[in-house]
């Protein structure tokens, strides 16, 4: 089980996931589970958080798998409330993220 993956879709702002593996090159789809936006709440279009998801390949731009995604999706949470993050690398990380998400 891969934890804490971004998944970032074509004209959407990031989701975060669980993935039962990566996907191959003969997929077609991911599947995920605990879909959740970065700041950890249940997205608008999403009816029950426990649900699986099947999201077609052409949809994502690209997958982001961090080594401490647990660490680091926290401190995504804690910058999106507008809250100081303790793990400064964590920190640069998250404000190059929003950077490139304001900019967009």
């Amino acid at each position: 089980m891969i934890r804490d993956a971004i998944i970032h879709l074509q004209g959407e702002q990031p989701l975060v996931a669980d993935l039962p593996t990566l996907p191959t090159v003969d997929d077609s789809c991911l599947v995920c589970t605990n879909l959740r936006t970065l700041d950890g709440k249940r997205p608008v279009f999403v009816d029950a958080i426990t649900s699986t998801f099947i999201i077609p390949l052409q949809h994502v731009r690209f997958l982001e798998i961090l080594p401490d995604g647990a660490a680091t999706g926290q401190a995504h949470a804690a910058l999106a409330a507008g809250e100081p993050v303790a793990d400064e690398a964590a920190a640069e990380l998250d404000e190059d993220f929003l950077r490139r998400i304001r900019e967009a």
